[in-house]
């Protein structure tokens, strides 16, 4: 899955009505991917209502689906990516029969091959926070053909940290977006929030 903007957008338990006017001003701000997750209430009626309205380069995709059922509801409703928090690869070869990408949840390098080897677009290295940058590098030792993006603990001021130690990009969720804007529902900081960390991210990657 090559994103030219190697960042994902994650909302979780967001509101039907405010979704929509979040997901405009991130792709605004210059976000290409956002992914809304799977155990928020109203995700397929969120997904199903918004996806005509993405644009093209933009994507728009479901998260934390942790099994095939899932699978199948999220692809259902419209989502033009899968991110998962498990290795589960029934859902990554069902996606990939409907040519539909998945980044593929793993922790341990059994995890992380086996993503990959059933067809996984990018293996997310999940939960990063615990373990940080050093982490993504030593897998990358091994696994230097693997696409991998670090989801768990970013921020902008570690931005750089991540893609130095080989991550191809990286999936961030209040630290993107803005957690007092998010509560607030400040849509205009929102934007603003999102356009920043999205020029910190293609700094970070092409630094």
């Amino acid at each position: 899955m090559d994103l030219d903007v190697p960042v994902v957008g994650i909302l979780r338990g967001i509101s039907g009505e405010f979704f929509h006017g979040v997901m405009v001003a991130s792709f605004a701000a210059g976000l290409q991917a956002l992914e809304i997750t799977m155990n928020t209430e109203g995700v397929v009626d969120m997904v199903s209502r918004c996806r005509p309205e993405v644009v093209e380069g933009k994507l728009l995709g479901v998260g934390t689906v942790r099994n095939l059922a899932e699978a199948r509801i999220a692809i259902g409703a419209g989502a033009m990516f899968l991110v998962t928090p498990n290795t589960d690869t029934r859902v990554i070869e069902y996606a990939a029969a409907l040519d539909i990408p998945v980044i593929a949840g793993a922790f341990t390098p059994t995890e992380v091959y086996n993503a990959w080897a059933a067809g996984a677009a990018m293996v997310k290295i999940f939960p990063c926070g615990v373990v940080g940058p050093g982490y993504i590098r030593e897998l990358r030792g091994p696994f230097d053909q693997i696409q991998m993006m670090a989801v768990g603990g970013v921020t902008r001021e570690n931005l750089k940290d991540y893609f130095r130690a080989g991550a191809t990009g990286v999936g961030v969720g209040s630290a993107l977006f803005g957690a007092e804007a998010l509560l607030e529902r400040n849509l205009e900081e929102i934007t603003e929030n999102v356009g920043r960390f999205v020029g910190a991210v293609t700094e970070a990657a092409n630094a």
